[in-house]
């Protein structure tokens, strides 16, 4: 029995290694330019919508609603990091409403809506919200949470701290949570990539698409630690439990470190070290909870031995808990105004607020009521409200930390800041994209990138850049174009003195006698 269940450690342990080492995080995507813009209104009918982010995305759903409120079929394709949407040829005139869904290079979908008119500005239906959708994976995110803390950590408490099966039903309990919920994140993830209904769940695509994300080996890595711990609960000797348990945190930790917002920001070797204590000292905290209360309420000739032995390896914990979460709370947020100005912020100072009470129902737990129980072995009561509060609190700050998964940090809206403008502008003769940086007043650099139709290279001798501003009285202003060395066309410091939607008009000549003219306005900031 010992051999089959080192085996399968062993095997569990493997497949860690493997998972952490093959795994890689990326960037939270954010959207940081559309062509037509949000909100613009065109004379006439586009080909195509072109949804530029901050970062290579793969396009899962993407619909059309027009503005008699018809659903249309539209094609779509990937382009560098644009998302090209080819519209119908007969939209009819007023307020179109394109809706996408992408998946960041972080795991996580990234959906929202764009609005265009035709001529006039018309109601239209909106498209339907994903509250449900939204509840479920946060539901889901928690559960996983609870097995991991509790469950794992739980097991970890018992082998190593309280050597002893104290509060084994809500630490069982606690692992088949946990496991349900991540086997139920990863169809759920499925389901909000393809923007399906909530019985999509049960198709194949889900699940097939959820395991192309990053967020496939994390779930993997949590359901290994979590299996490694529920074999370690029913270990015949403490020393195969030690062993099983200490393997089972760091998949814990791991799990953590390798997909999602924190894992992606830089410097990685900071955020990943970071994730990695801050998941292990969570569950090593709320591990102890419920063997603690479990133990205070029979009143354990061992409790006490075991607070001692607790309290003095929690205070280290907790320092590193501390510091990691200060590590990753500096590189996520990157200024102060950002916990008021944004959700990401307000969630953290909400947490804060949380993980402050905690501080102090753990600080009155070591200095007051576990030396009274010292004094007076049966004054438990108190000791068992407040771990009991804990254990509330904790399931609160998780249920925060599961809300993050809805919301970029600040880090990466301000990353969108810095991402050139980019127009595209089609048509059956020519596509042209055009970087402008950093698109705002004052000088700018502009990159054109000529193509034909089919987005072969464009041949082109010459290239002339205009631009004019009519609403302010600014008369077309001419640049030749420089052919670099990336084979693309760069016009470099261009003022745009004013704010405001310019015209910009670009000339490339075939031939002496051919010449191809393509036109677009575009928003300064």
């Amino acid at each position: 029995m010992r051999a089959v269940a080192s085996h399968v450690v062993a095997s569990l342990v493997a497949l860690l290694l493997a998972l952490s080492l093959a795994t890689s995080a990326h960037a939270h995507a954010v959207l940081i330019a559309a062509e037509p813009a949000d909100g613009s209104v065109v004379t006439e009918a586009p080909k195509t919508v072109v949804l530029r982010f901050n970062e290579a995305v793969a396009p899962t759903a993407v619909s059309l609603l027009d503005a008699a409120g018809t659903p249309r079929d539209v094609t779509i394709r990937a382009v560098d990091q644009s998302v090209m949407v080819t519209l119908p040829a007969d939209l009819p005139q007023g307020t179109q409403v394109v809706s996408y869904r992408v998946v960041s290079q972080d795991g996580h979908p990234v959906a929202g809506s764009l609005l265009f008119s035709i001529g006039v500005v018309t109601g239209s239906a909106a498209p339907a919200g994903d509250g449900v959708l939204h509840v479920l994976i946060w539901l889901a995110r928690l559960g996983l949470y609870l097995g991991l803390f509790a469950g794992v950590g739980g097991v970890f408490f018992a082998a190593w701290i309280g050597q002893g099966p104290a509060g084994g039903r809500l630490i069982m309990w606690s692992l088949a949570i946990g496991l349900v919920c991540a086997i139920g994140s990863l169809g759920l993830q499925g389901v909000d990539l393809l923007n399906l209904p909530i019985t999509g769940i049960l198709t194949w695509a889900a699940w097939a698409s959820a395991a192309g994300t990053s967020l496939f080996p994390a779930l993997l890595l949590a359901i290994a630690a979590m299996l490694i711990a529920a074999l370690a609960w029913r270990s015949p000797s403490f020393s195969v439990a030690w062993i099983s348990t200490a393997i089972a945190m760091i998949g814990v930790g791991l799990s953590l470190a390798v997909s999602g917002h924190a894992a992606a920001a830089s410097p990685q070797w900071l955020t990943r070290t970071a994730l990695f204590i801050h998941g292990i000292g969570l569950a090593f905290w709320m591990g102890a909870l419920g063997p603690l209360a479990v133990l205070a309420w029979q009143r354990k000739d061992s409790l006490l031995r075991v607070l001692r032995r607790f309290s003095t390896l929690a205070v280290p914990v907790v320092a590193l808990i501390a510091l990691s979460g200060l590590a990753l709370a500096v590189v996520q947020l990157e200024s102060f105004g950002a916990l008021i100005d944004t959700g990401y912020g307000n969630i953290l100072l909400l947490k804060l607020v949380l993980v402050s009470l905690l501080l102090s129902l753990a600080a009155l737990n070591r200095l007051v009521f576990t030396p009274a129980i010292a004094l007076e072995f049966h004054r438990t009561r108190p000791l068992q409200r407040s771990i009991a509060l804990e254990f509330v609190l904790m399931i609160a700050i998780l249920g925060l930390v599961a809300l993050w998964r809805f919301t970029p940090p600040p880090r990466v809206l301000a990353m969108s800041d810095d991402v050139p403008l980019a127009v595209h502008i089609h048509t059956d003769a020519a596509m042209f994209q055009v970087l402008i940086a950093p698109g705002k007043v004052g000088q700018n650099d502009f990159v054109l990138q000529l193509m034909n139709g089919d987005a072969s290279p464009f041949a082109a001798k010459e290239a002339m850049l205009t631009l004019s501003l009519p609403d302010r009285g600014i008369e077309p202003l001419e640049r030749s174009a420089a052919l670099g060395p990336d084979g693309y066309w760069h016009v470099k410091k261009v003022p745009l003195p004013v704010p405001g939607r310019w015209h910009m008009q670009i000339d490339a000549l075939v031939t002496d006698f051919k010449k191809v003219t393509l036109e677009d306005d575009f928003e300064v900031r």
